[in-house]
């Protein structure tokens, strides 16, 4: 499965509004993309897990491309207060698909306990460096999430993949659930390729890099899409 990411926490150069990230996504599945994880925005541009800003955004991916499914970031930034947060997710009054909590973070398993109530699948974000997957592991519902986010925050191409099996290792087998592997900045693309080898489901957009395989900058979420496509098996 190739997910797309369209715009994530970066500030410059990505869609924000609505109508531009159900624009990025409908030019991403034009080219190969099967599913979208968006980060939904407020009226100044910081992201939100604000019932009507979520509202906005999901409604828009999905008027633009009703055949995929679409995902929106529950982590930290959106709302420090993780019980304010749960409060949050369970007044939306439009669900998205799937929701991806952060394991590490404080409260986790308050956001996640509240994305069950509403009936949306948790996508489990496991970053690299933290404790989240021993969290994830020792949490009784880890066996009913959609899938596991495999997160690879080392952005050093050299050493990226590296970083990602041992995630890998660290997770294990035994969860039962299906893997998106990715990187950010350098090690995207290297960590990418090493998921394909692997099998595993891969993503790419402009939350994870800006730039193609040989540091070309990316015009848009598309170039990106049409490039990983690119490296799928048929």
């Amino acid at each position: 499965m190739l997910q797309v990411c369209p715009n994530g926490r970066r500030t410059e150069g990505v869609p924000v509004s609505p109508e531009e990230i159900a624009a990025a996504v409908r030019a991403a599945v034009d080219v190969g993309a099967q599913d979208a994880h968006v980060h939904p925005r407020d009226d100044s541009g910081a992201e939100t897990v604000d019932p009507a800003h979520v509202a906005a955004a999901v409604s828009a991916v999905r008027a633009a491309t009703p055949s995929i499914q679409v995902g929106v970031t529950t982590g930290e930034w959106t709302e420090p207060d993780p019980v304010e947060r749960a409060a949050k997710i369970r007044s939306w009054p439009v669900a998205p698909d799937h929701a991806s909590v952060n394991f590490h973070e404080d409260g986790a398993e308050l956001v996640a306990e509240a994305l069950f109530e509403r009936g949306v699948a948790i996508e489990a974000g496991i970053f690299s460096g933290t404790d989240g997957a021993d969290r994830f592991l020792r949490w009784p519902h880890a066996h009913h999430v959609l899938r596991i986010l495999a997160e690879v925050t080392d952005p050093d191409p050299e050493t990226a993949t590296g970083t990602a099996k041992a995630l890998l290792h660290e997770l294990g087998t035994r969860h039962g659930r299906p893997v998106l592997l990715h990187g950010e900045e350098g090690g995207a693309w290297p960590v990418l390729r090493l998921a394909v080898r692997l099998n595993l489901d891969v993503r790419i957009g402009l939350e994870d890099t800006l730039v193609l395989p040989d540091g070309a900058p990316a015009a848009d979420n598309a170039t990106l899409i049409q490039t990983a496509r690119a490296l799928l098996p048929a």
